[in-house]
């Protein structure tokens, strides 16, 4: 635990302290104080993060009591807090310390009033503030009392949980979200701890009497409030979910908040006459069920739209005659809208800049009907873009850094899951000064010495699914790199894992310990196979404002499509990507990381990166490395 090294710390340098010199007490109050303001920044919980879940919970009975309690919580914590920095003015800049003769430029009334008011047994008092904060934390954690309401820690975990679906707006994992606040609780808890110890001694300096009992009794009483909070925070994180990911935005922003694959499979309107070598209309359209274009018979339709130069798909009847729309030259897009005879419009009919093109369907010799067909066209065009990344993205392991966030990026044209580095410190904290985004390979998939199935995946109509799991690294092991790779014709993730170190703050051997690891299971396999995700007649992901829901779970699939016929015409290629970064604020140690899908009903949604927090549950432990004999 973070806050143990500032525990020895206070109990190693302030209690024993008592018999010490001013000059020396000073200076070490001083370092303890810098050291739990370190801390303290580390382990801060933001007051918004914790009103950004409220605002979804406000519906729910136990909302109530928790917020009332948070409240109470902050004002209480920040009270100890003002009163720790009155203390540090104090010693700053009330204390000459430039002669042999150092003494206090404030006057001894008024330190003797604050010291006394720090140890009174006032409920305003650092000692009553304490037990306050305790009694909302910890309300005597484990002494089989029916009557105490649950701790903060524990409504915590149930308000969490009874919102799954919203907890995203938070930058951090509920077991972080629990951890960071103990942290926080501690190292207040230490702040009042050494005001007091501090407050003893200046009391026995000025001979107001010899303070051993009440010292020996605040620390048993320190001793009992912390093993509760303890076993009270690991109770809580038990149980508390490890994993993070992104709400949507308010805003969409191609680029920003998402990026998109285009042209994989999208809508085009074909003459049967052009989609057979012999020129011919023997058939009809659902006979087309993967062909291609030979040809532009009908000059009048087809040399004024894009031609398909790949596979025609899945094609079909709707109407013979139609008015086309057809899009910007510069667009993504085929077509804005078609708008057929019989009143089926597909897309979003509108203004036309390009003005409508009328399309008929003919009779060849009274007994072939040569229809315009309405197919998918799967094309690895130059506005095509359809490629995932598959080099090994990795932390610099060498360097003793860390992944601590992910996000979807496109460069050039290539879809790249880029991670988020930091360098790693005693006891699992982050080097805050070394985070950053490392740079993604910046490749051309037309580069000579780049290739297709090596360096990068492309999709096609046969190879466009994605594996959607959550992967975990074993204990011990923390997130180091990711990569995606082909399993059969699925794009599949894997994570790179590496022991740690955790005392030491350093990563084992990561050269020869870290191993990938990822889930193999297929939709083939005879036993528990991968199931299929379904997104059903899916128009445009952001063409919705509800926000979006998490609707997939580990050991499943989904395959990239076209948005729906007919509020779309086929046009867009769903789900989107999610682009926003899901690293946790504070930034720490992750255990694993995910894919998954969020949307709603009637909506392509997004595919996005989830991270798991490292499981720091093992590592709270209540240590007391000094006795009340050392204390006298």
């Amino acid at each position: 635990m973070a806050t143990v090294s500032a525990l020895d710390q206070v109990d190693g340098d302030v209690l024993s302290l008592l018999r010490g010199k001013e000059r020396d007490v000073l200076e070490r109050i001083g370092q303890v104080s810098f050291q739990l303001e370190r801390l303290e920044k580390q382990h801060a919980i933001s007051s918004a993060m914790i009103e950004s879940l409220l605002q979804d919970l406000r519906a729910l009975p136990s909302v109530v009591r928790l917020g009332r309690n948070l409240d109470t919580l902050a004002d209480l914590m920040g009270r100890v807090s003002s009163a720790d920095m009155v203390l540090n003015r104090y010693i700053q800049r009330g204390y000459s310390n430039e002669t042999e003769d150092a003494n206090w430029l404030v006057e001894r009334p008024t330190l003797e009033d604050f010291v006394s008011t720090v140890v009174s047994h006032g409920s305003s008092s650092i000692r009553g503030l304490l037990e306050r904060i305790h009694s909302i934390v910890a309300p005597e954690h484990g002494m089989g009392s029916q009557l105490q309401s649950p701790g903060i820690f524990s409504q915590l975990t149930d308000a969490m949980h009874e919102s799954r679906s919203n907890r995203c707006n938070l930058q951090q994992s509920p077991q972080q979200l629990l951890y960071n606040l103990y942290n926080s609780v501690a190292i207040t808890e230490l702040k009042g701890y050494a005001m007091m110890q501090f407050s003893w001694m200046l009391l026995r300096l000025y001979k107001k009497g010899n303070f051993t009992v009440e010292a020996e009794l605040m620390q048993e009483r320190y001793e009992e409030r912390t093993a509760q909070k303890v076993a009270a925070v690991k109770d809580a994180m038990s149980i508390a979910e490890r994993d993070m990911w992104r709400c949507d935005p308010r805003e969409h922003r191609e680029g920003e908040t998402y990026v998109e694959l285009t042209q994989l499979l999208q809508g085009q309107v074909q003459n049967e006459v052009d989609m057979n070598s012999e020129s011919t209309c023997r058939e009809n359209c659902a006979y087309y069920s993967y062909a291609k274009s030979h040809g532009c018979y009908n000059s009048n339709v087809c040399a004024k739209q894009p031609r398909c130069n790949g596979k025609l798909i899945d094609c079909r009847y709707i109407d013979s005659d139609m008015w086309v729309c057809q899009a910007d030259s510069k667009s993504d897009r085929r077509y804005t809208y078609i708008e057929y005879e019989n009143g089926r419009i597909l897309g979003k009919r509108g203004s036309c800049e390009r003005g409508l093109t009328k399309v008929d369907s003919w009779w060849r010799w009274l007994f072939w009907h040569c229809s315009y067909c309405f197919c998918l066209c799967d094309e690895q065009g130059p506005k095509s873009d359809r490629y995932f990344n598959l080099r090994e993205v990795k932390a610099d392991v060498a360097n003793n850094k860390v992944v601590t966030g992910l996000r979807f990026v496109k460069e050039n044209r290539v879809i790249h899951l880029q991670i988020q580095e930091a360098g790693l410190l005693p006891r699992g904290e982050i080097n805050m000064t070394s985070v950053q985004w490392r740079p993604v390979d910046n490749y051309r998939i037309s580069d000579s010495d780049v290739y297709n199935g090596k360096d990068y995946h492309t999709l096609s109509w046969e190879q466009r699914a994605i594996d959607l799991d959550d992967l975990v690294a074993p204990s011990g092991s923390v997130l180091t790199g990711v990569r995606f790779r082909r399993v059969g014709t699925h794009l599949n993730l894997e994570i790179m894992v590496t022991p740690l170190n955790f005392t030491a703050g350093t990563l084992d051997n990561p050269h020869q310990k870290s191993i990938w690891h990822g889930n193999d299971n297929t939709d083939a396999s005879l036993e528990a196979p991968r199931k299929r995700l379904y997104i059903s007649n899916p128009d445009v992901p952001t063409s919705t404002n509800d926000g979006s829901i998490v609707d997939s779970r580990s050991d499943q699939f989904l395959l990239f499509t076209h948005s729906d016929i007919d509020t779309d015409a086929a046009q867009t290629t769903v789900p989107f990507l999610d682009a926003q970064p899901v690293a946790p604020d504070p930034p720490t140690l992750l255990a694993g990381a995910g894919i998954y899908h969020k949307g709603r009903s009637g909506y392509g949604g997004f595919i996005g990166p989830k991270v798991v927090t490292y499981d720091f549950n093992s590592h709270i432990q209540a240590i007391f490395p000094i006795t009340k004999d050392e204390v006298n």
